[in-house]
């Protein structure tokens, strides 16, 4: 369905046709005095100069050919502005059409298109930690929310399984058990079905052997030749990598699905690597590589330019590829799969000049179609309160794991100090809590924006928060508890200027989804939620909702409370939480 302001727009550009004026200058945007009107119109000062006319004059001849049915206030002031308020009426006609509505009149954007969500990132045979929090959910809310603008989402987690620390931890498996038959070239039978080390024995064996490198030449030496075996097919190494693989990715699972993260695909560097070969002989063959220090490098800096892009680097001047290969491999992959209509990445901010260079070098080497929409989102750090990047207490980089127990204890705590459910209930419900401040928390952010993690401030009860929206639904909730069947209310008018402003809130559903939506930014959802629970809030306390002896204005208040938690449950499922049945 149409945004309320497009339709009020397209009623005052009518207005100023009929008046003698063009459409153009009939544009409608929500006021910046609410005090004052609810939108506003400037159109009449700039017709002014064309026409030479007065815009108050212009501003009275365009209000007189409004429909007055569909206002309040319909004025002009000087110095020829036009101040709206709109009806009662107008309001309840659109609401009932909104609630009724699937996806409440969204407009389906992405229909018949793909989108490939490039999130999550880890590297295999290390523990997730804080540093792979935001990727995992801007990414997971991003791809939730292009879904529901109906775009077919794959959310691909992209894995780190391919590189040097492969080699690493086989040639540090190779000196702790040398007799493994892994490690016999002549071995012919097949390899043992359980790894021969445990989830925690590899996270231990990864920096290990990452340390020994750094003062052992040798043993940096074998690990490279480790890297290349593997990656040239020998079978005990890949037996080794795939007891690895199994290993890391059920451990990451757990993670992310107690972060209620959920990736459509698993596949990592390694899958990408078959089509690298093709990949560069066709970018040999077209002329757009050239050989630089040993290296070959595809120059992809442009005139316009304001600073210096240095070429993407293919293979490096000892025959080895790396991350810029890997990802246009990867490209190729996709589109072959999935043609998709856009990629979206969503990595450390750091890494925009290696995604610039990418991206060109996938246009430039026809990788991926001219029409096909790439973009990077470059996140911000998580950082404690002295404004530096989030540390243990022992100053070194927490276990995602960690952190999600700690912001769970601390909320269980609030739960169990507050009595705030029964005995039964603690769990479920600190977990649904705990998830939304920590989610919150992250997402009320701007993505390229730093922040700063506070753990008392995110699971506050009150003020901007995860835990305030979700007491504000669960407050509703035992509203319509309360009532009984409200489902199939309709939206009445409003009665007081409380349901109103709710009312008003309700309706930039659509456009605030639409721009979180164009600019890749949950944040913009986090803003209208707030919003509206504060709209909410302020309408329960000042509306004797229940207490109402006209039973059908209670029936319509009822209505616009059950709409109000449809939509904030809709905008916390685009986040990624949910709220419990109590709190």
């Amino acid at each position: 369905m149409e945004k309320i302001l497009d339709i009020i727009t397209a009623k005052m550009q009518q207005a100023f046709v009929d008046a003698g004026y063009e459409a153009s200058f009939g544009r409608v945007t929500v006021s910046n005095r609410p005090d004052l009107c609810e939108y506003q119109c400037n159109g009449a000062l700039a017709a002014a100069k064309q026409y030479k006319c007065a815009p108050i004059a212009i501003a009275n001849s365009v209000v007189e050919k409004l429909d007055a049915n569909d206002y309040d206030m319909v004025e002009a002031v000087m110095p020829g502005f036009i101040n709206l308020k709109l009806s009662g009426a107008f309001l309840q006609k659109y609401l009932e059409e909104m609630r009724t509505a699937e996806d409440f009149g969204i407009s389906k954007l992405g229909a018949g298109k793909t989108i490939v969500v490039d999130y999550g990132g880890p590297n295999v045979a290390k523990p997730l930690h804080i540093g792979h929090l935001r990727s995992a959910i801007i990414g997971e809310s991003l791809k939730r929310l292009y879904k529901f603008f109906g775009y077919h989402t794959i959310g691909d987690i992209h894995l780190g399984d391919w590189g040097l620390q492969m080699g690493l931890i086989i040639a540090e498996l190779r000196e702790r058990q040398p007799d493994l038959c892994y490690f016999d070239p002549d071995y012919t039978g097949e390899y043992p079905a359980e790894p021969p080390f445990t989830i925690s024995e590899l996270e231990q064996i990864y920096p290990a052997a990452s340390a020994k490198k750094k003062e052992d030449p040798e043993f940096a030496d074998k690990a490279h030749t480790a890297t290349f075996e593997l990656q040239s097919g020998r079978p005990g190494y890949r037996a080794i990598w795939q007891h690895i693989m199994k290993l890391s990715v059920a451990d990451m699972t757990k993670i992310y699905d107690d972060l209620d993260v959920h990736f459509e695909s698993w596949l990592g560097e390694s899958d990408a690597d078959p089509y690298i070969p093709a990949m560069l002989e066709d970018i040999k063959a077209k002329g757009l590589a050239v050989l630089s220090e040993g290296a070959l490098v595809m120059p992809v800096a442009e005139e316009s330019d304001k600073k210096e892009v240095p070429p993407c680097i293919l293979v490096k001047s000892d025959g080895s590829a790396i991350y810029a290969t890997t990802d246009l491999a990867t490209m190729v992959q996709r589109m072959q799969d999935w043609g998709p209509d856009k990629i979206l990445y969503l990595t450390d901010k750091r890494q925009a000049l290696h995604f610039e260079q990418v991206f060109r070098a996938a246009r430039k080497s026809g990788i991926v179609k001219p029409e096909t929409e790439l973009e990077h989102i470059g996140f911000g750090t998580m950082n404690g309160k002295d404004g530096k990047p989030f540390k243990t207490r022992e100053g070194g980089v927490m276990r995602l794991e960690n952190l999600i127990a700690d912001m769970t204890d601390f909320v269980r705590a609030k739960v169990v100090e507050n009595q705030i459910v029964a005995e039964a209930e603690v769990e479920q419900t600190t977990k649904k809590i705990a998830m939304a401040a920590l989610k919150y928390g992250d997402l009320s952010n701007q993505p390229t924006k730093d922040y700063i993690f506070d753990m008392d401030r995110f699971a506050a009860f009150e003020g901007n928060t995860g835990p305030y929206i979700l007491y504000t639904i669960v407050r509703i909730k035992s509203i319509l508890a309360r009532y009984g069947a409200w489902e199939h209310l309709q939206i009445q008018i409003p009665s007081n200027s409380y349901a109103k402003d709710l009312q008003l809130a309700i309706t930039k559903f659509g456009p605030s989804l639409e721009s979180a939506l164009s600019n890749s930014a949950p944040n913009l959802i986090c803003a209208y939620i707030y919003e509206l629970a504060g709209a909410a809030n302020k309408f329960y306390h000042e509306t004797p909702i229940l207490k109402e002896e006209d039973q059908e204005k209670k029936a319509g208040y009822i209505a616009l409370m059950g709409l109000t938690k449809r939509i904030l449950e809709q905008c916390t499922a685009l986040l990624g939480f949910e709220a419990p049945e109590k709190m």
